[in-house]
């Protein structure tokens, strides 16, 4: 049975993370770590989660759980990331990293990190968002010129980052399948007199507001029709159960670094 650690245990994603564990079959919770000055070290992760007494106590850093877990499932911040990244390259640990916001250079070094273990790395976890990322993939090759394509996202008001990692992957999906590079045609947002849009844009509007987990939305545009393909997340835990997914199939993997379409199985 591989045992899970969950950084970051202490936060929203974290305590889900934790019931998700507990929830799962072929899985245990072998470590709860938070900051190193939380009051709430040495709690029970259970209780700290809301899912009763599991024996399991929260610790302040990743070397004191070193003997407790063999994978790190990791939704913080991209600097502590990659810091617990190099780490459980040290220990020899698998990592499933859900984190978003990460730059070119932060993905560069995880390229490099996940050489020599075995790593799960996607900005969006939910088997939902994934298969609408194969989806949209044969939507945007079929539909080619001739449709404008805009990117719309909405997430909670505490949201750090925008667009959301989720909507860029979106972007990266759709200008592949266009034969498009998203850095040269990527508009963020647009104010004034901007004149008429290009063909080859890809518009992102980025909505934060009160407690929504995540929609996305992508939408194509032609003269006399409109194509959407929506996905909405209600609840943390869809998140969560695709974290554990990936805990479960990294299981015998080699180093290397994987995402959801691998996890699933959705790649040709």
């Amino acid at each position: 049975m591989a045992r899970i650690a969950v950084m970051g245990a202490a936060g929203r994603m974290g305590k889900v993370l934790i019931e998700a564990v507990t929830q799962a079959s072929g899985l245990s919770l072998g470590a709860a770590i938070v900051s190193p000055n939380s009051s709430l070290v040495g709690a029970d992760a259970g209780e700290l989660a809301g899912v009763g007494k599991l024996g399991v106590f929260v610790k302040p850093s990743l070397a004191d759980a070193s003997d407790d877990f063999d994978v790190l499932i990791d939704f913080t911040n991209p600097k502590l990331t990659l810091i617990n990244l190099q780490e459980c390259v040290r220990l020899n640990k698998a990592m499933v990293i859900g984190t978003t916001g990460l730059s070119s250079t932060d993905k560069q070094a995880l390229h490099e990190f996940a050489q020599h273990t075995p790593v799960v790395f996607s900005p969006n976890m939910s088997v939902g968002i994934n298969l609408l990322l194969d989806i949209l993939h044969r939507a945007a090759s079929v539909l080619q010129d001739g449709y404008d394509v805009e990117i719309i996202e909405t997430h909670h008001r505490h949201k750090v980052d925008a667009p959301s990692g989720t909507a860029l992957r979106l972007g990266e999906v759709v200008a592949d399948a266009m034969g498009r590079d998203l850095a040269k045609c990527a508009v963020y947002g647009r104010e004034g007199i901007t004149g008429p849009r290009s063909a080859n844009e890809i518009g992102f509007e980025t909505i934060r507001a009160g407690d929504v987990v995540g929609d996305h939305t992508v939408l194509f545009a032609s003269e006399g029709e409109r194509i959407e393909i929506t996905h909405k997340a209600s609840s943390r835990m869809t998140f969560a159960k695709g974290a554990v997914r990936a805990c479960s199939w990294l299981q015998g993997q080699p180093s290397g670094l994987y995402d959801m379409q691998d996890v699933l199985a959705l790649k040709d």
